[in-house]
């Protein structure tokens, strides 16, 4: 189902602004932990979307995106977002920019490459924000972007975070989304429902043997493509960050533990 945009008007982020300002705008929707505005106009293309800080120094960075019929406002962003950042990431959640050309629609199919170059950026910004590493999720389309920069540009990240990562169309089996796979190196955890049309559980493992790098697969019991249940569950954005963290400090980059 496609997310609508908040009633904040996505217009309110004007580009007349210094490069990589953090904006005092969208108040009603920056709070505890709800990320603060940020709109970079010096690159192309634009960065866009909103910051989340940890309380004291970031010992990582994480650009978390959405997918085709969302933007960053998503609840399932948010709260990822908002769990990153009480673990000590400094989190860019941002909209790519099939998204930020207009608010409402699925990408059309000559934006990918451009939507791989606004998480190239979203990725430059936070190397300048943290000296720690950098990690790049996203949710379905976004995730899929992701893994495929990553598989263009071997060392853009150091991880990779895919949620609900989309296999195939649903009811489409035979279509996979896997051509790029086998080149892609980057450590990979993919979080992943139990009842996700866009593949279930068993074909993402038989697909995982198509990956030369390490990966993990957190499995979600009983929701399905949004990854968020009917019920809310108060420890679900906890658990995929220790899911992470754990897969991360196995790989060892030569830091602390996160």
């Amino acid at each position: 189902m496609q997310e609508r945009p908040s009633s904040c008007e996505l217009a309110s982020f004007r580009p007349a602004h210094p490069a990589g300002e953090i904006l005092p705008v969208c108040n009603k929707l920056v709070g505890m932990n709800s990320g603060t505005p940020f709109f970079e106009r010096g690159v192309e293309p634009p960065v866009r979307g909103f910051i989340h800080q940890p309380d004291g120094e970031a010992q990582a960075g994480l650009v978390l995106t959405h997918g085709a019929g969302a933007n960053c406002e998503s609840k399932l962003l948010l709260a990822l977002a908002e769990a990153f950042a009480d673990a000590k990431f400094i989190v860019l959640r941002c909209d790519l920019p099939f998204r930020q050309a207009r608010p409402h629609g699925p990408p059309s199919p000559g934006s990918a490459e451009r939507d791989r170059e606004g998480l190239k950026r979203g990725v430059e910004v936070l190397r300048k924000m943290t000296s720690g590493p950098i990690f790049l999720g996203g949710h379905s389309y976004g995730g899929r972007q992701a893994s495929m920069l990553a598989a263009e540009e071997p060392g853009i990240t150091e991880a990779l975070m895919l949620l609900s990562y989309p296999l195939h169309p649903p009811r489409r089996a035979e279509q996979l989304r896997t051509a790029h796979w086998p080149r892609l190196s980057t450590p990979v955890m993919f979080v992943h429902g139990s009842r996700d049309p866009f593949a279930t559980l068993e074909e993402l493992k038989s697909a995982l043997a198509l990956l030369p790098g390490r990966h993990t697969l957190l499995e979600i019991d009983s929701v399905g493509h949004e990854l968020l249940g009917r019920k809310a569950n108060p420890n679900f954005g906890t658990e995929i960050v220790a899911a992470f963290t754990t897969f991360v400090d196995a790989l060892q980059f030569g830091s602390a533990p996160l």
